[in-house]
């Protein structure tokens, strides 16, 4: 694997100081070639001010422009922030973008509760473009019924059926005192994002103390099949355990049969996608010092994971303020320093013969730009 070139999608220091921090990026190639990437940006990291921003590049992703469209923030009446833009074309020229909207009628509540572990009421929302993202529908709610503290985490799964999924994560919300249970899920919608219907759990530790969080799908061949990745954190022993690792099918039922096992790659977030020739890579932040975004890849169906053929994309110098390391873990320092950490959200998409296309953000604590890299595998 060999980078082919590096590329800045949004690029904070020429930005005004209310949108110089960025963050939470996704990716989505076009039929046309063009290439959308939507983020979150703000004054800060989860800011009651923060919403998407998107930028284009029609040249392979080596020049990106900002889309001058301005989302509304305010839904139902009620101020809010918006949190990542996951973008999917359903027809050519036809595109949806869905984001994690939060309530900030209170602007002096953080984004979680360090005293119930709860997060900010939250809302998932979808927006329509039939040109290109040059402008938007307004915002409706894809309902999700009897969850709560939802969030979306990564791109839209979608199927050569023309199914599509929508990938979340529930917790709690700020102020429920009972215990959390999270879990990983997907809704499915069979026509074109008009209704989300299909509630499928796709990961939930039965003890509740292993959390699989910022799940990333990436569709198999058949209709329903997935692989997925985990940023896998273990309560009982105060540590982020290893990425892990899913293969399954939301064909057949609204649990997933299996949990997902620890494979062998160290980090966080990971962001999985199968090439024509059956390897599997993913994309990977791993915060331990120096931190990197690495892509890595398996040949046998994600069993093994050798770390002599995987790429390092970034190499990062962590300059924030963070209070914990990799062991005994305060589950509610460890919130406060997500807000504080200056790169990583991996995202990765088909680019081409050959080739994909990743996406990070990274940057200094009060400066944080959203970057690419065309890799050739």
């Amino acid at each position: 694997m060999k980078v082919i070139h590096r590329s800045t999608i949004y690029d904070a220091p020429r930005q005004e100081t209310s949108r110089r921090i960025a963050f939470m990026d996704g990716l989505l190639r076009l039929q046309s070639g063009t290439w959308l990437s939507g983020f979150t940006v703000g004054p800060e990291k989860n800011h009651p001010t923060s919403t998407l921003q998107l930028s284009r590049s029609g040249d392979g992703g080596r020049y990106w422009s900002l889309v001058p469209f301005e989302f509304e923030s305010r839904f139902g009446g009620l101020p809010g922030s918006l949190s990542s833009g996951e973008l999917v074309e359903t027809e050519p020229g036809r595109l949806l973008v869905f984001t994690t909207w939060f309530d900030r009628s209170n602007p002096d509540r953080p984004l979680f509760n360090p005293d119930t572990e709860g997060i900010l009421r939250s809302r998932l929302l979808l927006a329509e473009s039939t040109d290109e993202g040059d402008s938007w529908s307004p915002w409706r709610e894809i309902p999700t019924p009897g969850l709560t503290g939802c969030a979306l985490t990564g791109p839209i799964v979608q199927w050569s059926d023309g199914t599509m999924a929508l990938t979340f994560e529930s917790f709690k919300e700020y102020d429920d005192p009972t215990p959390v249970r999270p879990a990983a899920w997907m809704l499915r919608s069979r026509d074109n994002g008009a209704t989300f219907g299909e509630l499928f759990c796709v990961a939930q530790d039965p003890q509740n103390e292993v959390y699989f969080w910022d799940q990333r799908l990436c569709p198999a061949s058949e209709s329903g099949d997935f692989v997925a990745m985990y940023w896998t954190h273990d309560r009982a022993s105060k540590r982020d355990r290893r990425v892990h690792f899913l293969r399954g099918s939301c064909s057949d039922g609204e649990r997933s049969k299996s949990l997902p096992v620890e494979t062998t790659i160290p980090g966080q977030i990971a962001a999985p996608l199968i090439l024509e020739d059956g390897r599997i890579l993913s994309f990977v932040v791993d915060r331990d010092r120096p931190g990197t975004m690495r892509l890595w890849q398996s040949v046998d169906n994600g069993q093994t994971w050798p770390a002599a053929e995987c790429l390092v994309v970034h190499e990062h110098d962590e300059q924030a303020a963070l209070t914990q390391g990799l062991a005994d873990i305060d589950f509610a320092a460890y919130w406060e320093d997500m807000g504080r950490w200056s790169f990583g959200h991996p995202a990765i998409r088909h680019s081409g013969s050959g080739a994909v296309m990743v996406s990070w953000y990274a940057g200094t604590p009060d400066c944080m730009s959203v970057h690419a890299a065309e890799i050739s595998v």
